[in-house]
């Protein structure tokens, strides 16, 4: 077995977890501020408020993932965007502190005040998230020794900033169904609107980012020539998409959600082929680039934590299933609501 592409694999599971679960607790966040009145707000919070904390589990993972498998790579990574990171961990924290002191105060501007922190946090960390992955499709300037030589202003490039607002787009999509999957009432009623909206905004960024991506990045199909078994997910993905207004439109908000978490996985899926081997793609000169094979630990590094892996992975996914099974059904207030 090749225990590169093993956690490369591992990698894209972990990003695909990610994405899927807290992909729809940011949008919830992105479109907090559409959701009229106090109470309804409350409704919106508690859709996610036991769930969220535990889906950014994937991302510390991943993280550490990165870290034990490929060093280099983490390192370029970090140092590259580490005014990006930043933003993103404080969104990340005050999106979190925005939902714990909502409710600790009845004043309106108190509460008005969080709300729109809360929704600022959500739509920020989420377009930064949007903004890595089109460097990471477009490239970074690294020297010969895979070290970044750019600034903040090269990673302001029109297509990093297109697909950050694909990331916005899809998040809120993913996240307007959620709700309307957990809502009922004139609170569902008004998300239903909503959902015809997001997802017309999804479809529009999309079909224009493709465009902008066979444009400014042809490499990003090259790999397609070696698998042209992936091609299967590109008809899979266009399918799912598909999937949703047809959902929608017949009042299956379980299964619109289900099409939403496939398009998600699927984008992340194609980031990956497209990326492949390259972890770090290096621009101009991509014999700079860092692969999963030069930005690896050892192999005996790679065994001993897929080891772990497989036994880490199972818990980190049984908790997930327990959690969500614990708080499935309808949003209800009561006295331990926030």
């Amino acid at each position: 077995m090749d225990l590169h592409i093993l956690w490369f694999a591992i990698l894209a599971v972990l990003l695909t977890g990610y994405a899927i679960l807290d992909g729809f607790d940011l949008g919830v966040g992105i479109m907090h501020l559409f959701v009229k009145g106090d109470r309804e707000r409350r409704i919106s919070l508690n859709s996610i408020g036991p769930l969220w904390d535990g889906n950014e589990v994937w991302l510390v993972t991943f993280g550490g993932a990165l870290f034990a498998a490929f060093p280099e790579a983490y390192a370029t990574i970090f140092s590259a965007f580490y005014l990006p990171f930043m933003a993103l961990v404080f969104a990340l924290i005050f999106r979190a502190v925005s939902i714990e002191f909502r409710s600790k105060h009845e004043s309106r501007i108190w509460r008005g005040a969080w709300d729109a922190g809360f929704c600022g946090a959500s739509a920020l960390a989420t377009f930064l998230f949007g903004l890595a992955t089109g460097n990471a499709m477009l490239g970074l300037p690294l020297d010969q020794k895979g070290v970044f030589v750019g600034s903040i202003v090269d990673m302001l490039h029109p297509y990093a900033l297109c697909v950050g607002a694909l990331a916005l787009a899809l998040f809120a999509m993913h996240g307007t169904i959620y709700l309307y999957l957990k809502t009922e009432g004139a609170l569902q009623r008004s998300v239903y609107s909503r959902m015809w909206a997001t997802f017309g905004t999804f479809v529009t960024v999309y079909m224009l980012t493709t465009i902008f991506t066979l444009v400014e990045v042809p490499r990003a199909i090259a790999n397609f020539r070696h698998y042209p078994w992936a091609w299967i997910v590109v008809v899979l993905n266009v399918l799912a998409i598909a999937n949703i207004p047809r959902n929608i439109f017949r009042n299956r908000p379980g299964k619109a959600f289900a099409s939403s978490c496939c398009t998600v996985a699927a984008f992340v899926f194609l980031l990956c082929v497209a990326l492949y081997p390259n972890l770090v793609t290096s621009l101009p000169n991509e014999a700079h680039s860092l692969t999963i094979y030069n930005a690896a630990s050892s192999r005996k590094t790679l065994g001993i934590m897929a080891v772990i892996a497989f036994v880490g992975m199972p818990c980190v996914l049984t908790y997930t299933i327990i959690v969500y099974r614990t708080f499935a059904g309808k949003v209800k207030l009561d006295q331990r609501s926030y």
